[in-house]
């Protein structure tokens, strides 16, 4: 606002009577000061907005009213106030960061500007025009919140996004808990009772046999099934990179932390983490997680504030935990945290008799997967592969399966060029230099017969397995003496 000169005839405070109408109509409130900065004119809407009537404050410092201290308190010297500062060198002023108090000592946020008053050519006072901008105020902050809720969310679901497409890529290939035989009945008996509870469970078993496809159950299975499966991999990060991983980092908490990052327990919230391999976690890296699993509580890398999270905990690894305690590689504490609900899942070596059910679902996938039309695997197919031992379980299978439909040309695999996996060695069933012929065959047809849950006929029963009718079988274990047991 430029200067406002005041050439004709005035009154005794140096306000023109004519104006001084024009003023007292207007919304926003003016006050006029003269050159000591004491108040010489207030209109009615300064009245209503401050509930100071003007026969209070006319010839009184109106600093001292209004401008005596902060929106948080701290005092503010009458030598700062912008409005005195105009009074001084002359310059107009506009502020909107500041607030004005009210007679009943509330204060209102306010946008003010503060201009000279010149007399031919000569400065007699100052005027100041404000308003309460509490609504615009209170609109910019609620703004504000949204777009911070926006940009949350925006984060959240970006962050998510970039997970989820992990795990589809991870997931390529992978199959159902397919089987019959008594221990996958026992798996999946452990699965369903376990789901619905908030119990933390340790899943344990060789490489291969499925335990992520375990843990996807769990949560598809539970409570919070409608909420995020968050999983990592605690064996593919360093020990410095996991951390961040596990718990996000600020930015510049460290080398080539450019921005925030939430980590994987904060993206669980309210869902499932799972932490595949927990037995490669750093001793330092488990004292934290011991305290999350406690506390349910953290801090990103590169931050002090506390961040809350509800999440259920499962975890996987195919070492023996207990015996990694022992060796001091991982902490009592934190094993019987995680070993609450323990599941094991068994070997492909122990349940033979699900390879056709696991072979043809797989098929179904790879068909998918590769564009083949493959239908079913040769009789001598599938003899082949029920009589390997299968170290690799089913990611073995899987993949033996894909190499042989990739190079299939009709519809049924033969597995001609299958090399047969080194079985793995069982101290009960290892076979001792001063055995007959004839107890190494009743040893074998045991073993075979155990696998297939003792089943003699049809697909993927012992006779299948073994390359003979079921009545030779039959025959063999009559003069050998096996019979199933009670």
């Amino acid at each position: 606002m430029s200067a406002i000169n005041l050439k004709d005839k005035t009154n005794h405070d140096n306000f023109l009577p004519e104006n001084q109408l024009i003023l007292n109509a207007v919304s926003e409130g003016i006050y006029g000061f003269d050159l000591e900065g004491n108040a010489v004119f207030i209109n009615p809407a300064a009245e209503r907005m401050t509930g100071w009537r003007s026969a209070e404050l006319l010839g009184k410092n109106i600093h001292d009213c209004h401008h005596h201290s902060h929106s948080d308190g701290s005092h503010y010297h009458k030598d700062d106030c912008p409005i005195y500062n105009t009074l001084i060198d002359g310059m107009a002023r506009e502020i909107s960061h500041e607030v004005f108090w009210r007679k009943d000592g509330t204060s209102f946020p306010v946008h003010y500007t503060s201009t000279a008053v010149y007399k031919d050519g000569v400065m007699i006072g100052v005027v100041a025009i404000f308003r309460d901008i509490s609504i615009q105020k209170q609109t910019e902050q609620s703004l504000r919140q949204a777009l911070e809720q926006v940009q949350a969310l925006s984060e959240k679901l970006s962050f998510e996004n970039q997970y989820l497409q992990l795990e589809l890529a991870d997931r390529t290939g992978d199959v159902e808990i397919s089987g019959s035989s008594q221990p996958i009945n026992q798996l999946i008996q452990q699965i369903k009772l376990v789901s619905n509870t908030e119990s933390t469970v340790l899943i344990s078993g060789e490489n291969g046999t499925g335990k992520e496809l375990v843990a996807r159950n769990l949560h598809r299975l539970s409570n919070r099934a409608d909420k995020p499966l968050i999983s990592v991999n605690c064996a593919a990060f360093s020990s410095a990179l996991l951390e961040s991983e596990l718990f996000g980092h600020e930015k510049g908490a460290y080398t080539g932390a450019t921005s925030r990052r939430k980590g994987r327990f904060e993206l669980a919230h309210q869902g499932t983490l799972f932490l595949d391999e927990v037995a490669e976690l750093s001793l330092e890296a488990q004292s934290k997680l011991l305290r999350v699993i406690q506390e349910q509580e953290f801090e990103r890398v590169g931050s002090s504030q506390t961040i809350k999270v509800d999440i259920r905990l499962i975890t996987a690894t195919h070492h023996d935990l207990l015996k990694r305690v022992e060796q001091g590689l991982f902490r009592m504490d934190l094993y019987y945290r995680l070993n609450v609900f323990p599941i094991v899942v068994p070997p492909l070596r122990q349940r033979h008799s699900d390879i056709p059910e696991l072979v043809s679902h797989l098929i179904e996938d790879l068909n998918r997967k590769l564009g083949k039309k493959v239908t079913q695997v040769s009789h001598k197919g599938m003899q082949k592969l029920m009589q390997n031992s299968w170290p690799g379980n089913v990611r073995e299978l899987q993949n033996v399966l894909e190499r042989e439909m990739i190079l299939a040309n009709g519809p049924v695999l033969e597995f001609s060029q299958l090399t047969m996996s080194a079985p793995v060695e069982n101290v009960a069933n290892t076979i001792t230099n001063n055995q007959t012929l004839q107890q190494v065959e009743r040893q074998h047809i045991i073993n075979i017969l155990k696998q297939t849950q003792w089943r003699i006929s049809g697909s993927g029963g012992a006779a299948a397995v073994l390359g003979l009718p079921p009545s030779t079988l039959r025959s063999r274990m009559n003069k050998l003496a096996i019979s199933r047991p009670i």
